[in-house]
């Protein structure tokens, strides 16, 4: 009898978008995901490999009577990718320069459960339907209903930063990402 677990197929991969802990060298976080970002980019895996996150946490620090507040990794050497696990996608995420393993049994990833994900404080993961350059409509004021694109999306802090023209004027909008729809 042929037991089945977490929908794989004979040659170890899943048809399901999952996240996945990358063990990476200390330090090295922004590096591994710059490097795989542009990886997927060039080799066409955006469909299978569809986020890529470091876990980070606002710090606020009193020193000397000023308040200064620092954005700090949550798991240093870690990082979060969002991900359908085949043989391809393993050895594009393992292979770059950085990265030690993925966490899992053996060389086995086990995938993230969605209990796991709420524990880091990573529940709402939102997957975005724009990117740099896509036309969009702000839909909160005080610009509701003003067309914009977009300019930079961060998504550490869930922020999209856009360009309005008022009055002939281009103006720059931090907003948060459910604050903008794709037009």
């Amino acid at each position: 009898m042929e037991e089945n677990t977490n929908n794989l197929t004979k040659n170890g991969s899943t048809d399901e978008l999952n996240w996945y802990v990358v063990y990476t060298y200390s330090g090295y976080e922004n590096k591994v995901k710059a490097t795989l970002e542009k990886y997927i980019e060039n080799t066409g895996l955006k469909d299978k490999i569809k986020d890529i996150i470091i876990p980070m946490e606002e710090e606020i620090e009193i020193k000397d009577g000023k308040q200064k507040t620092s954005i700090k990794k949550v798991f240093p050497g870690y990082i979060l990718v969002k991900m359908i696990m085949t043989d391809e996608t393993w050895y594009a995420v393992k292979h770059i320069k950085g990265v030690f393993s993925f966490v899992g049994v053996g060389e086995k990833p086990m995938p993230l459960t969605e209990e796991e994900m709420k524990s880091l404080g990573i529940e709402d993961v939102i997957s975005l339907d724009y990117e740099v350059g896509d036309n969009v409509r702000i839909i909160t004021d005080p610009f509701y209903n003003y067309p914009a694109v977009i300019e930079k999306i961060i998504k550490e802090k869930r922020r999209v930063v856009v360009t309005v023209d008022m009055f002939g004027r281009k103006t720059t909008v931090d907003l948060e990402f459910d604050q903008v729809q794709k037009m």
